[in-house]
């Protein structure tokens, strides 16, 4: 059995444009084999928002892990801003 773990926390900072951005994903499997990925996102500091999704599979759990890479590493494109691992 293979072991299902990401922890990942990266921030979108520009001091002179008020923009403080943070962003953190968590993935494990839970008791019943289900995998579980949770996302923290909002202002650095702040309460800000959250949302867990359940996979099947790992490779589903893992292909949602990437689309969510994927959308964080156009942030420089969308808001001028890239994340950074924090």
């Amino acid at each position: 059995m293979e072991i299902f773990e990401c922890t990942e926390h990266w921030q979108a900072v520009d001091r002179k444009r008020n923009i403080a951005r943070d962003y953190w994903i968590v993935g494990s499997r839970d008791l019943f084999g289900w995998y579980v990925v949770e996302r923290r996102w909002g202002r650095i500091g702040a309460t800000g928002r959250s949302a867990i999704s359940s996979f099947p599979d790992e490779h589903a759990a893992l292909q949602f892990i990437k689309a969510i890479r994927s959308r964080r590493s156009s942030a420089l494109r969308r808001i001028g801003v890239p994340y950074s691992p924090a």
